[in-house]
């Protein structure tokens, strides 16, 4: 079912000596390949089984402050017992958490992608995969996310809006307003570049990674959810502007 072929050794120990990967797959014989395969890269690998032990231990842990494993990747499987991985997927991003969401599924449909891709998953990988393809999603997953982390700054503002990078909050005419993982990486994107026009193959470029097998409509159909959360009037944008032919500019 998946290859076993062995993985490069890798040229970026730095990005992987010390990152933490928490595995969640039911299935024995692929969670051994997986974790074999991880833990040659050099990554600390820690297994659940079932949905309910993975919500537990993610949620107890960041909830006791213990730091005693928060992951810097998960990676998931989308059939679970218990609780199913897009029920994790949607439950983790409506709490805020950013951590870098790669799934592993036998779904292997357009449909399958684009949903798990929507529903906060930052990469998608349908078996059967080679280990070497699984290793290397996980190193670009990691270095986007550290990328992002070192290049922010602490707050963007843009006339009534206020970015918290660090807090992964948005204030809009004094009020907090709750946005998706997808939809909070589109606003930073468009605040740090005002007025810039970008098109849809940028932005899915820059949002979802060059791997995204959906339909650039995704991108349409976020930014009208942008829209109405952050303008007055979402028919007449402010921020939010379509430039006819080109894509969408901010500002």
């Amino acid at each position: 079912m998946l290859s076993l072929d062995k993985t490069q050794t890798s040229s970026e120990p730095e990005l992987t000596q010390k990152n933490r990967i928490l595995l969640i797959e039911d299935e024995e014989l692929i969670r051994d390949m997986v974790v074999i395969a991880l833990e040659e890269e050099g990554y600390q690998v820690k297994t659940a089984a079932d949905g309910r032990t993975a919500l537990n231990f993610l949620q107890n842990d960041e909830k006791n402050h213990t730091n005693e494993f928060l992951p810097d990747l998960i990676v998931l499987d989308l059939m679970l017992p218990e609780i199913n991985g897009l029920d994790i997927c949607r439950l983790l991003r409506y709490q805020g958490n950013i951590t870098p969401i790669l799934v592993i599924s036998a779904k292997a449909s357009e449909t399958d992608r684009v949903l798990g891709l929507e529903v906060g998953a930052d990469d998608y990988l349908t078996k059967p995969f080679s280990m070497r393809e699984l290793v290397a999603r996980c190193r670009a997953l990691l270095r986007r996310h550290r990328y992002n982390v070192q290049t922010s700054t602490p707050v963007q503002k843009y006339r009534e809006i206020n970015l918290f990078l660090q807090e992964c909050r948005v204030i809009v005419r004094g009020e907090e307003v709750n946005l998706s993982p997808k939809e909070f990486r589109l606003l930073e994107l468009f605040m740090s570049y005002p007025r810039r026009v970008w098109s849809r193959e940028q932005l899915i470029e820059q949002i979802w990674g060059p791997d995204f097998l959906g339909d650039t409509k995704t991108v349409d159909v976020h930014i009208r959810w942008l829209r109405e959360k952050l303008e007055k009037d979402p028919s007449q944008p402010e921020y939010l502007i379509t430039v006819r032919g080109f894509g969408y500019r901010f500002g």
